[in-house]
């Protein structure tokens, strides 16, 4: 039996590069998969090669940066899987310049990304876990984060 079977798993960042290695790693695993990207084709690609290899998935195409939106990928995973076991936060935008060479609105822009992005997922999700702890529900739940030498 996959080790992930059963468990739901919301990836950010999952059109492609990492995000879409591990999209695919966890299906392989036997998790379903909500393939998170702000390109929703990219999403729809990585959708389409898990559903190819037999797995479960579903694209979304909504931002992680505000607690309104990322409720909207949390509320999608809960209407097609059932649950969220785990939230693997990928997203990530690059300025491909020096930090002192970044100008103020591209300094927000990574901000809100890569810091109130992940922030509003883990918050969501995060109080869930908490909720259904109190009331008496195990909960095995993950975060993962990732970073880049970008």
């Amino acid at each position: 039996m996959a080790i992930c079977a059963g468990r739901t798993v919301i990836i950010t960042g999952a059109g492609g590069g990492l995000g879409r290695a591990y999209a695919l790693a966890f299906a392989e695993q036997g998790a379903n998969v909500v393939v998170n990207d702000i390109r929703r084709e990219a999403a729809e690609e990585v959708v389409g090669e898990i559903r190819e290899r037999g797995g479960q998935a579903i694209a979304n195409a909504d931002d992680i940066t505000t607690i309104a939106t990322a409720q909207l990928i949390v509320d999608a995973a809960l209407t097609a899987f059932g649950e969220v076991h785990v939230v693997v936060k990928n997203a990530g935008i690059l300025r491909d310049r020096m930090f002192i060479s970044l100008g103020e609105d591209d300094w927000d822009a990574v901000m809100r990304v890569h810091l109130k992005g992940h922030f509003c997922l883990a918050n969501i999700l995060g109080k869930r876990w908490r909720d259904q702890a109190k009331a008496g529900h195990p909960v095995a739940a993950r975060i993962l984060n990732t970073s880049s030498g970008a």
